[in-house]
């Protein structure tokens, strides 16, 4: 975790134009989800972030594209190949659990993945704003994925979790992982597992700097409520979708301040 730490603090602390060699626009004008820079601009009129991302694909190995991935600092690949195997680990070992307490066979999620699920990596990059009160490092959002395993800043606060109509601060600790539930699971569990809506937080003297594995389904596969969580007194809260169109209108209705999973809701 220090490892992996130290190296993207490093990366985002290059010059710019060390930086754009790994940049997610293809010919300085075609946005790719992948590489450097920001998220999708679809309009004049969105509210941008204030913040730099990094977004790689890290899973399935043989569909990674080393040529995003900086070649400085020089650790910086294998630090990551190793922090996203230790990731993995923990999410499959978080998997049984969840579904032993929804009462469902131990290996019902792990069924559910599919063969080729995909695992993408976000480093979020947070540089001192001058007017914290007018702008988000990320906007209130819920991640459209099944699972989410952050590492937190060790020392400075950002993000905040919506709970009740008030947003909580998570407390910076060094070492820590954050799980965090997406709308994936949601759905599976027929809502009885919420994917909570949080966003970051800027500050106008500190940089900020996080690290989140967004573990997915295999896009080509419908996901629906588990069967054995719906009976007549509690029907199917969700419709089936398939997980390629979801993830695509994830990115759509974030760069609107929307939430997808009221599009699947019955």
């Amino acid at each position: 975790m220090d490892g992996m730490m130290d190296a993207s603090r490093e990366f985002f602390r290059q010059p710019q134009e060390v930086k754009q060699k790994h940049s997610n626009m293809v010919d300085g004008k075609h946005f790719r989800l992948e590489g450097y820079g920001n998220d999708r601009v679809s309009s004049e009129d969105q509210v941008l972030d204030w913040c730099d991302r990094l977004y790689l694909k890290v899973e399935p190995e043989d569909e990674r594209n080393l040529a995003l991935w900086p070649a400085h600092p020089e650790r910086f690949r294998d630090v990551l190949h190793n922090f996203t195997a230790q990731c993995t680990s923990v999410k499959d070992r978080l998997l049984p659990a969840m579904a032993k307490l929804l009462e469902l066979e131990d290996d019902y999620f792990n069924n559910q993945f599919g063969d080729k699920p995909d695992t993408y990596i976000r480093f979020n990059y947070y540089p001192p704003c001058p007017r914290p009160d007018l702008v988000f490092g990320l906007k209130p959002h819920s991640d459209g994925t099944f699972i989410s395993v952050l590492m937190v800043d060790n020392n400075v606060r950002g993000l905040q979790v919506l709970r009740d109509g008030v947003w909580y601060d998570v407390p910076a600790r060094p070492h820590t992982l954050l799980i965090n539930l997406g709308d994936q699971m949601e759905i599976m569990s027929n809502g009885i597992f919420k994917s909570p809506v949080h966003r970051a937080v800027t500050s106008a003297e500190e940089e900020r700097l996080s690290a989140v594995m967004f573990y997915s389904v295999d896009p080509e596969r419908d996901i629906v409520p588990a069967a054995r969580l719906i009976d007549e007194k509690q029907p199917a809260l969700y419709r089936k979708v398939k997980v390629k169109d979801y993830i695509a209108g994830l990115f759509q209705y974030f760069s609107q301040g929307r939430r997808v999973i009221d599009t699947v809701k019955i």
